[in-house]
């Protein structure tokens, strides 16, 4: 299983590898509390509703790639440019092809680590 991490240039490899192992309760670690995610452009999810879209997604066992092309950080908030694809299958089983430039906010916590405060894959679309 994949671990948090304190280090900003190591987690978008760890958020993948928890990704791609279609585990929920790991990836689902990455994120805080009220985290904000936008996984369909315009439609951003919160609580309960971001979860049960993620839960949804994962179980199509997606695959993802994903590349950090800037971060910047200032105090307890970083800001990250990624370049990212996801092979998966559509409701009907069709494959489909994902990809976009993501713009992240993340928090760091009382914990040390850095968290999703704000996910959205289609940052730059």
């Amino acid at each position: 299983m994949s671990q948090l991490t304190d280090n900003l240039e190591k987690r978008t490899e760890l958020y993948v590898d928890a990704f791609n192992t279609g585990d929920f309760d790991a990836v689902d670690s990455f994120y805080t509390e009220e985290a904000v995610a936008v996984w369909e452009p315009g439609k951003p999810l919160t609580g309960q509703a971001r979860r049960d879209y993620q839960r949804e997604f994962l179980a199509r066992k997606p695959r993802m790639t994903a590349v950090p092309r800037q971060s910047f950080v200032t105090g307890d908030t970083a800001l990250l440019i990624v370049d990212w694809v996801i092979e998966t299958v559509d409701e009907a089983g069709t494959p489909e092809r994902l990809e976009g430039v993501g713009v992240d906010v993340l928090r760091l916590g009382d914990d040390s680590v850095w968290r999703y405060a704000v996910d959205d894959p289609y940052g730059q679309g």
